[in-house]
């Protein structure tokens, strides 16, 4: 994938947010209601105390730690613009005490934007469509950022509640240093229970934790923001290396479940070991110094998992949080390690799940045909194992024009003729989304709508 230089501004959406965060809680672990004061989204980089960390710290000024400096642009960029249509959502326990995370490899206090909240931790959501329409929540891949999503989102709007976030680690969302409060662990004891109510949008909602003894790791913080921001049951949709998190928290809650779709997912035993362009943060002090590199973090993770091309507009996106925070390049050092040493068993455990005859929550594989990280060898042998269904990209260009019934069982005859003037997937590969974000919105609206019909 090439960079290629702005022709044209970058797309905006129309969607109008607001910075939701709770008041600050004595204790987590009480049950305690909280208030959700409304304010208008402003980047700034004042504080009213020293101990008063704000996640909108300006494009143009870093922590202090990246080898960037933070600065790329005097103007507006177009992540202040995503930034605007988003809100900020707090969810699951910061553990431990809180104190000041400082970098890991001097031992030096990290800056303001490098710090997380001290008491739930702040996730960056944008959410499109009607709030009384059914919640589909998409869930980004290794390493990416809710942005991937910018083109899924308009076309699920029409029918459905559409939710992007960025995972705690990426984007706008919270970065915890390892040891201040989130490990980027896979799994833990946890439970949380949250007080149903429905309300408008992305509204937080009062909960209580009931227990919870090891609160770092990625499937309870999933579960914590999905009981957030959904009282009702939801559709995940997932891509890339960051699917087994989706489908160990499906496995513990089949009941909260619609349907999952999976977008390139690691299936087979050749999925097991990460791709050179990720690995090679996992290495010992090269790992952190690439780490901080914005353009190898960002620019060189995306452009070698597929074909397709990326505009410098969205590069500038992706470049973001490693130009204002070393806490981003230090999150992505941490969590290419744990998955360089336990893919292989998230794999092995996303398989034997997915076989389990007690199973039940509807599932889809959608396939970008040229994935350059993930074969596509061995994947539909699994899945006609499996029995869970299989959408090939650009393979179902040939499957829209053949006739053949699972077709319509697939797409739904709407969808169907969407693709017929629509399609153009030639170029999907790893990051589908990307690729050929429309006709993917199209396709989770079709999976979707055809199972309510059934």
């Amino acid at each position: 994938m090439a960079i290629l230089q702005p022709q044209i501004p970058l797309s905006l959406y129309p969607h109008h947010f607001h910075l939701l965060l709770h008041s600050p809680t004595a204790a987590p672990f009480l049950c305690t209601p909280f208030k959700t004061p409304r304010k208008p989204l402003n980047l700034t980089c004042s504080t009213k105390g020293q101990d008063d960390y704000l996640i909108d710290a300006p494009v143009s000024a870093g922590d202090g730690f990246s080898f960037s400096g933070g600065k790329y642009s005097d103007g507006p960029s177009p992540s202040d613009e995503w930034f605007k249509q988003g809100k900020i959502v707090k969810a699951h326990p910061v553990s431990g005490s809180g104190e000041k995370a400082k970098d890991p490899i001097f031992g030096l206090k990290m800056g303001a934007a490098s710090q997380a909240s001290n008491d739930l931790f702040r996730w960056f959501c944008v959410e499109s469509g009607n709030a009384d329409n059914p919640t589909v929540i998409l869930i980004h891949g290794f390493p990416s950022q809710a942005y991937s999503y910018r083109k899924v989102l308009p076309t699920l709007s029409k029918n459905y509640h559409a939710i992007a976030f960025d995972w705690l680690g990426f984007g706008f969302s919270d970065k915890p240093q390892p040891r201040y409060g989130f490990d980027y662990t896979m799994d833990g004891i946890y439970r949380i229970i949250l007080n149903s109510g429905r309300g408008e949008g992305l509204k937080i909602r009062s909960s209580a934790i009931v227990s919870c003894s090891n609160p770092m790791e990625f499937v309870a913080s999933l579960e914590s923001l999905i009981n957030e921001i959904a009282t009702e049951k939801v559709s995940l949709v997932v891509q890339g290396y960051f699917s087994p998190i989706a489908v160990k928290y499906a496995s513990k809650l089949q009941g909260k479940l619609n349907d999952l779709i999976l977008l390139n997912p690691p299936l087979t035993a050749t999925h097991a070991n990460l791709p050179s362009a990720l690995s090679i943060f996992s290495n010992f002090l090269l790992g952190e110094i690439f780490c901080q590199d914005p353009l190898r973090a960002s620019d060189k993770t995306l452009t070698s998992s597929g074909p397709y091309k990326m505009k410098e507009d969205d590069a500038m996106v992706y470049r973001r949080p490693y130009l204002t925070s070393g806490s981003a390049g230090f999150a992505l050092n941490v969590i290419s390690k744990a998955m360089k040493k336990d893919l292989k068993a998230y794999v092995e455990e996303t398989r034997k799940t997915l076989l389990d005859e007690n199973w039940k929550v509807k599932t889809t594989v959608c396939w970008g045909q040229r994935d350059r990280w993930l074969s596509y060898d061995g994947v539909e042998d699994f899945l006609k194992n499996s029995k869970h269904k299989l959408i090939e990209l650009p393979m179902v260009e040939t499957l829209l024009f053949s006739g053949k019934a699972q077709n319509s069982f697939l797409l739904g005859e709407e969808a169907a003729a969407y693709f017929r003037s629509r399609i153009d997937s030639s170029e999907a590969g790893h990051h589908v989304q990307e690729d050929c974000g429309e006709e993917l919105g199209g396709i989770i609206s079709g999976i979707l709508g055809r199972r309510s019909r059934i």
